[in-house]
C-alpha cells in the first residue's frame, strides 16, 4: 500500500479522497494555485505544495508542476480527481515514466475511451449496444447529407473529441445539416483542436443512463448499478439519481452485465463509467468516461460502498473488497449539484462566503470545500457543493432531499439552491416521468424565481 499520496486537484473531489486515504492511514499532499492558498483541501491535507498562478494551465493542468510537486514530497501515487487532468492520456504516461502510480486507468485505455469514434467501435466489438450512426468520422457536407437522408432525421452531429456538451449540434431536417455539421466542426477545432466529427441518430425522449463499472486490472470486473442522470442544462447534469426511476431489476442486470464483461475483457483498472442514452426500453451507447465521476456518492450510498478506497486498493495491486454477488441495492439515492450561479441565466457568482451551514441527519451527507468567510475564486468550475441524501426508497429521499435543502444556508454569493426547491414542487419529479430534454423545457417556461 502507498505511503504517500498526492491530489491533483482542488474543491470539494481533493477533500473526498483525502478522507479516504486517511481513513486508509495513507498520507496526503494537497497542490494549489496562489488563488486557492487558504481552501480547505489544503488545510486538510497532510502537506501542501503551491504549484503556480490561478489560471488552470498554469497550475492543476501543469504536467511539471505536479510531477515536481510529488519528487519534493515523496508521493508515490497521484489522484487525479475528477476534471482537469482525470483522462489525460499524455500525463497519465508521464506519470509512470517517472517511477509513479496513477490512480486509475491506464494511458491506453483513456487513449481509447477518449476517441468517440475509437470508443464506439471498441464497445461494439465488446458487444454493447450503440447508438446508429456512421462508420468513423465524417470529413464533407456532402458525405453528412447522404447519411443523414439514410439514417432520417433528426441526427446529431458530435465532435469526435467533444465532451461537456460542446461541438454537439441537431439537424432536424436536411435544411439543417450545412449549419450544424459546420457549427460543430468548428466548436470541435476551437475546444479540442480537432475538427473531425461523426453523426448518430438522434433519440428524442430518451433518458441518460450510466453504469458504474469497477475492475482491478486483472480481468476481473463488476457493475455497481445504473444512475439516472437525465435532468441536465446544455449536456450539463444537475440532478443524479440512483437507482433509476425507468429501469427494471431484469433491465439493470441484463446491461450492468454487459458492461461488467466488456471492461473485464480489456482488463480495464478502477472506476469507469459507461453512458447510455435509453429510450423504448433498448441501450444505446455514448461514451465512456475513465474516471470516477461528480455523481458517485449516490451510487456509494446505494450499495455501502467506498470507491475512492477500492480506486486506490486496486492501483497498489490489492483486489477488490467485493464480488458482483456481494453487491445488493439498499434503498434509493439522490444528488444535486450546488453552483455559485445566479438564476435565471447560470452566470458564475463567485464572491465571499459569509455564512455557510450544512444540512445533517439520517441519510444527508453534503460534499463542499465551503466555511464561512471563504472566497469563491473565479477562475474555475462554479460547482461548490454537492447534496446527496438516502432513503429507504425514492420517495422517502425525495422528501430528505426537500427537507435538507431547507436547512441548507449558503449566503454571500448567489446560487442554484433555489432551483432544487422549484423542481421538487414539480409532479413530474416525483413520479420520475422526465427525459434529457425535460429540465430545458421546463426553464424556458420558468419566469420569476
Amino acid at each position: 500500500m502507498f505511503n504517500k499520496i498526492l491530489i491533483a486537484n482542488r474543491g470539494e473531489i481533493a477533500l473526498r479522497v483525502i478522507r479516504a486515504a486517511r481513513e486508509m492511514g495513507i498520507a496526503t499532499v494537497a497542490v494549489h494555485s496562489t488563488a486557492d492558498a487558504d481552501a480547505m483541501h489544503v488545510r486538510m491535507a497532510d502537506e501542501s505544495v503551491c504549484i503556480g498562478p490561478p489560471a488552470s494551465p498554469q497550475s492543476y493542468l501543469s504536467f511539471p508542476a505536479i510531477i515536481s510537486a510529488c519528487e519534493i514530497t515523496g508521493a508515490e501515487a497521484i489522484h487525479p480527481g475528477y476534471g482537469f487532468l482525470s483522462e489525460n492520456a499524455q500525463f497519465v504516461q508521464i506519470v509512470e515514466d517517472h517511477g509513479l502510480t496513477f490512480i486509475g486507468p491506464t494511458a491506453e485505455h483513456i487513449r481509447v475511451m477518449g476517441d468517440k469514434i475509437t470508443a464506439k467501435d471498441t464497445m461494439k466489438a465488446l458487444g454493447v449496444p450503440c447508438v446508429p450512426g456512421s462508420d468513423g468520422g465524417v470529413s464533407t457536407l456532402e458525405e453528412a447529407k447522404k447519411l443523414g437522408d439514410e439514417m432520417g432525421y433528426p441526427v446529431i452531429i458530435k465532435a469526435t473529441a467533444g465532451g461537456g456538451g460542446r461541438g454537439m449540434k441537431v439537424a432536424q431536417t436536411a435544411a439543417d445539416m450545412e449549419s450544424a455539421f459546420m457549427t460543430a466542426r468548428a466548436e470541435g477545432k476551437a475546444a479540442f483542436g480537432n475538427d473531425e466529427v461523426y453523426i448518430e441518430k438522434y433519440l428524442t425522449t430518451p433518458r441518460h443512463i450510466e453504469i458504474q463499472v469497477f475492475g482491478d486490472g486483472k480481468g476481473r470486473a463488476v457493475h455497481l448499478g445504473e444512475r439516472d442522470c437525465s435532468l441536465q442544462r446544455r449536456h450539463q447534469k444537475v440532478f443524479e439519481e440512483a437507482p433509476g426511476p425507468a429501469i427494471s431489476a431484469e433491465e439493470r442486470a441484463a446491461i450492468g452485465k454487459v458492461c461488467a464483461d466488456a471492461v473485464a475483457k480489456i482488463n480495464y483498472i478502477g472506476a469507469g463509467t459507461i453512458e447510455f442514452l435509453y429510450e423504448n426500453g433498448e441501450f444505446y451507447f455514448i461514451e465512456m468516461n475513465t474516471r470516477l465521476q461528480v455523481e458517485h456518492p449516490v451510487t456509494e450510498a446505494i450499495f455501502g460502498v467506498d470507491l475512492v478506497r477500492e480506486q486506490i486498493r486496486v492501483a497498489a495491486g490489492l483486489d477488490m473488497t467485493f464480488q458482483q454477488d456481494d453487491l445488493t441495492i439498499n434503498g434509493h439515492s439522490i444528488e444535486v449539484r450546488l453552483n455559485a450561479e445566479k438564476l435565471p441565466n447560470f452566470s458564475p457568482s463567485p464572491g465571499r462566503i459569509t455564512q455557510y451551514h450544512a444540512p445533517g441527519g439520517l441519510g444527508v451527507r453534503m460534499d463542499s470545500a465551503l466555511y464561512d468567510g471563504y472566497a469563491i475564486p473565479p477562475y474555475y468550475d462554479s460547482l461548490i457543493g454537492k447534496l446527496i441524501v438516502h432513503g429507504r426508497d425514492r420517495a422517502e429521499a425525495l422528501s430528505r432531499l426537500n427537507r435538507a435543502l431547507g436547512e441548507l444556508i449558503i449566503d454571500g454569493v448567489d446560487t442554484t439552491v433555489p432551483l432544487f426547491h422549484a423542481l421538487l414542487a414539480e409532479k413530474d419529479i416525483h413520479t420520475g416521468e422526465y427525459n434529457i430534454h425535460w429540465l430545458e423545457h421546463w426553464l424556458e417556461r420558468q419566469t420569476d424565481w
